[in-house]
């Protein structure tokens, strides 16, 4: 592995993010507001990980910064919904 590999490990990081949010949305209150940004966000946070798989197995440079700014929109998406979330 190499030393940038071992600083961020981003694969793992972002399977560990999507797996947290699932766990943290199970414990949510079964509102229909609740659900609906839930769905939301279970699929923001799932993409963020599967499009950084996605970049670091792209075939040229101009595919892996696209892949790697949809992984980083998903991110800001998750934010979003976590907030959102939180208000309710």
């Amino acid at each position: 592995m190499t030393e940038v590999h071992k600083k961020y490990d981003l694969e793992k990081r972002t399977f560990e993010f999507a797996k947290r949010v699932r766990d943290f949305v199970s414990k949510l209150p079964r509102t229909v507001s609740a659900i609906e940004d839930c769905k939301q966000l279970v699929r923001s946070s799932g993409s963020v990980g599967a499009n950084y798989i996605e970049a670091n197995e792209s075939l040229s440079k101009k595919d892996f910064l696209m892949r790697i700014k949809i992984s980083r929109k998903e991110a800001k998406e998750s934010n979003f919904w976590l907030r959102l979330i939180h208000t309710n």
